[in-house]
């Protein structure tokens, strides 16, 4: 094991290894399918409903639910949050 990384955080090992950015960008997607297909399930919206909501195809949706698939685009972010009768918020921090 390598003497640096005993006592430091996980954080600090993914940015030292320049895996942060992509780490961060997979945990995000994660969370958004995560909050997608909960609000889906709440409102009892069906994958083909939600598709026709979006205006896009039933696979494209699968795609934005899979969160081990980082492409996702702000547009169809929008178009997802608004199927749902939400907006999207994104910030800097």
């Amino acid at each position: 094991m390598d003497p640096r990384h005993i006592g430091g955080d996980f954080e600090s090992f993914l940015e030292e290894q320049g895996l942060l950015e992509d780490a961060n960008a997979v945990a995000t997607k994660r969370v958004i399918a995560y909050q997608i297909a909960q609000e889906m399930k709440r409102r009892r919206v069906s994958k083909s409903e939600m598709a026709r909501r979006m205006h896009t195809s039933r696979p494209a949706l699968d795609r934005l639910l899979d969160p081990a698939n980082p492409s996702v685009t702000l547009s169809t972010l929008e178009r997802a949050a608004a199927a749902l009768g939400k907006e999207l918020s994104v910030e800097l921090k």
